[in-house]
């Protein structure tokens, strides 16, 4: 059982470590302090749910995902580059500091909404919970259900870290300078993850 929970938290962290829109907004309200819990369990237990599913081994679910893809996509990519656009206006405009964020919070519901936007918009999060991580799981029946739990840990390790710990780096963006480098690279990220999802099949 010890291996197939190790396992299951190897692969769910691999899949989660890479830079991406869902990461880099947890990153931003962490490093302003908002939300954070609520964006963190957001992500967390958006994950747990599709990892189940996979878990579980609902085949017709695999093939409904198949035919959303290309719609998903679509949707993600649009929402991206709104998003992209924002976060390049934000570097632009410039005047920012973690303290001037501070001062004007948005709210608890606009955060959640961006943020289940960012997670279930995005076609890969099937991909890679539902069917990769649920089709992994299979190899461990029939404890495979040990398997998905280490996954879902992996996930929750991984995006309270992330939310929490970005506050280490409050110091740093403190400064003006640094939060409009950072918004600009939010801006690159969502931007081309946008013409990925368009481009890439």
């Amino acid at each position: 059982m010890a291996e197939a929970f190790l396992s299951g938290f190897a692969l769910g962290l691999s899949l989660i470590l890479a830079i991406g829109a869902q990461n880099a907004f947890v990153l931003r309200q962490g490093l302003k302090g908002q939300h954070v819990f609520f964006v963190v369990i957001t992500c967390a237990l958006s994950d747990a749910i599709l990892i189940a599913l996979g878990v579980s081994g609902f085949a017709a679910l695999a093939e409904a995902i198949e035919g959303m893809v290309t719609p998903l996509r679509y949707a993600a990519a649009i929402f991206l580059l709104g998003y992209g656009v924002l976060s390049f206006r934000s570097a632009w405009v410039g005047g920012h500091s973690l303290g001037a964020a501070d001062g004007g919070a948005q709210s608890l519901s606009k955060a959640i909404g961006i943020c289940l936007a960012l997670t279930w918009l995005n076609p890969h999060v099937y991909l890679d919970t539902v069917l990769l991580l649920g089709s992994v799981s299979l190899s461990y029946a029939p404890i495979s259900w040990v398997f998905g739990a280490g996954a879902m840990t992996a996930s929750f390790v991984f995006f309270f870290s992330l939310g929490y710990g970005a506050a280490a780096l409050r110091p740093i963006f403190a400064k003006p300078a640094a939060w409009r480098i950072f918004e600009a690279l939010v801006g690159v990220v969502m931007v081309w993850l946008a013409i990925m999802l368009i481009y890439v099949a």
